[in-house]
C-alpha cells in the first residue's frame, strides 16, 4: 500500500493479483450480474489506490482492509440503487435478447448458486454475518445488535467466514476464479 500511495503501478496490478478474485467473488455475491460485479471491482480498486495512503498494518492485515473497503463500496452501491427506480423492469424488451445473453445468464445464475452453497456450508455464525452484511447490507454494528453478540465477535465471524469462503471459491471452479497456485505477490 506504500507503494500504491507513492504512485507505484505496477503495485496496484500486484494488488488486484493478490485479492481481485476475492474481490470479485464478493461483488458476485451481491450484484445482480456478472458486469455489475466487474464494474464494482474496477470501482473497489480506484478506491484504494486513492486511499492507500490511510492504510495502517498496525491496525489491520492488508486482506482486512481490502474487504473493508470492497464492503463499504458494494453497501453504497446497494444503497444507491435501493434509492433509484429500476427503470428497466417491466417497461418493453430488454436490450440484450440473443441466445448468448441467455447462455451467459445461465452461467451467472449457476456461479450465484454455487457461491451461495458455499455460504450455507459455512459455521452458522459466520453465515449468518456474510449474510447480513453482505447480502441484506447491514452494517456490522446492526448485525451485532440483531444477534445480540458482542461487535468483535461479529467482526471475527466476518473475518473467519471470509477467510473460509475465500479458500473453497478460489480452489472450486468457477469461471473467472484464479487458481490457487497462483503466487502471492
Amino acid at each position: 500500500m506504500k507503494r500504491i500511495a507513492s504512485g507505484e503501478e505496477a503495485a496496484v496490478g500486484e494488488l488486484y493479483d493478490r485479492f481481485g478474485a476475492l474481490v470479485f467473488q464478493s461483488a458476485r455475491q451481491v450484484l445482480n450480474s456478472r458486469a455489475e460485479a466487474d464494474d464494482a471491482v474496477q470501482e473497489v480498486f480506484v478506491r484504494l489506490w486513492k486511499t492507500a495512503d490511510r492504510f495502517d498494518p498496525e491496525r489491520a492485515k492488508l486482506v482486512t482492509w481490502v474487504m473493508l473497503i470492497c464492503r463499504r463500496h458494494l453497501i453504497d452501491r446497494l444503497r444507491r440503487r435501493g434509492a433509484r427506480p429500476d427503470m428497466g423492469a417491466g417497461e418493453g424488451p430488454a436490450l440484450d435478447q440473443s441466445p448468448a445473453a441467455g447462455v451467459r445468464e445461465s452461467l451467472e445464475d449457476a456461479e450465484v448458486l454455487r457461491i451461495r452453497d458455499r455460504i450455507s456450508e459455512l459455521p452458522d455464525l459466520q453465515r449468518e454475518v456474510i449474510e447480513r452484511a453482505y447480502l441484506q447490507g447491514f452494517t456490522l454494528r446492526e448485525v451485532a445488535r440483531q444477534l445480540d453478540a458482542p461487535l468483535g465477535t461479529i467482526k471475527s465471524a466476518l473475518s473467519r467466514g471470509l477467510a473460509r469462503l475465500r479458500e473453497r471459491l478460489v480452489d472450486s471452479d468457477l469461471p473467472g476464479a484464479p487458481r490457487s497456485d497462483q503466487g502471492e505477490a
